[in-house]
């Protein structure tokens, strides 16, 4: 028979495990789907991080890049996150206006074709943006010689996709005041706009558009990963739009060495090396043992555009307007 002391000594143990259990601390990240993905960053980057910081780092998907800003002003304060990770240029200067991100206090030499002084947002990747398709078929070489062709193309809404944000800022970089003709030129062109990128992806991979709005970096993952070379960046005369992703800490963390913990951990080899091969994108800093073998091959833009954060911000809802209003037509 059983001693009457054993229940109680076992209750006392799930108490013992329950308080360590609840002394872990856990940082939170928002972030995209794609981050989190099984085939994406998240994973292994949770599994890294988590053998250096005695914590459990939670990854929290929200949709696509721009739908981060939109969650985060809803929320405001009351957000549950640490870290917001997956926000680019076009959207830094509304995301500072919100007075809920704190310095991230990290200095470390970026590997950016550009100078980066931001002490809010933090780098963790960057690319080009480009229009995918098939190695073999007529490939524009302009925007406006896009919206000349007869090609059929899928991209993203620019109200919740950072690629999408990033093609109104990349035509408006390239054509200012031209640039609401350059849309209307180009609205026949598009066969469907997806809230996000895996969506716009998954359907040009399935053969219902000649191509689709994505990155230059974007064939190395049918090269490494597929052994498959048929997926081109097409190379346009206007110069390529820049993207680089950032991550920053909310100033109202309740984790917030946890949170400039990760980081430093965001910009170091462990994480870096990560990047290349999973969210298929240039590192924010070069890993120790360069870049994967393939990346060699990409197309190289011969003229780069981006607009400063400030000026992106100004430009935005007139760039919506004219994108809105030749799709409507």
């Amino acid at each position: 028979m059983k001693t009457p002391t054993y229940l109680p000594a076992v209750a006392g143990l799930a108490l013992c495990a329950t308080g360590a259990l609840a002394e872990t601390p856990v940082l939170q990240v928002m972030t995209y789907d794609s981050f989190v993905s099984e085939w994406g960053p998240g994973p292994s980057v949770e599994a890294a991080f988590e053998e250096t910081c005695a914590c459990d780092l939670q990854f929290v998907g929200t949709g696509d890049g721009a739908a981060l800003l939109a969650r985060l002003q809803l929320e405001g304060p009351r957000t549950d996150a640490d870290i917001v990770l997956g926000l680019d240029t076009n959207l830094t200067a509304a995301a500072r206006e919100t007075g809920l991100f704190a310095p991230h206090g990290v200095e470390v030499d970026l590997s950016l074709p550009i100078a980066w002084t931001d002490p809010e947002f933090l780098p963790f990747d960057w690319g080009y943006f480009a229009f995918v398709g098939n190695e073999g078929d007529a490939a524009p070489t302009s925007l406006r010689a896009l919206a000349e062709s007869d090609v059929q193309v899928v991209i993203q809404d620019p109200r919740s996709s950072t690629p999408g944000l990033g093609l109104l800022m990349w035509v408006k970089a390239a054509y200012g005041d031209e640039a609401d003709a350059v849309w209307a030129d180009l609205a026949d062109n598009i066969v469907t706009v997806t809230p996000g990128w895996s969506e716009a992806y998954g359907m040009f991979l399935d053969g219902e558009a000649d191509a689709v709005l994505s990155y230059t970096t974007s064939p190395a993952y049918h090269l490494i990963a597929e052994d498959d070379a048929s997926k081109v960046a097409w190379r346009f005369d206007e110069g390529h739009y820049m993207q680089v992703e950032v991550a920053g800490k909310l100033a109202a963390t309740d984790q917030p060495e946890l949170a400039d913990q990760f980081l430093a951990f965001m910009v170091s080899d462990a994480f870096q090396s990560i990047i290349p091969t999973t969210n298929w994108m240039y590192p924010a800093v070069t890993p120790a043992e360069g870049l994967p073998e393939g990346f060699e091959t990409l197309m190289t833009p011969e003229k780069s555009l981006l607009l400063s954060p400030e000026d992106a911000a100004a430009k935005r809802d007139a760039a919506l307007d004219e994108w809105r209003a030749a799709l409507s037509q």
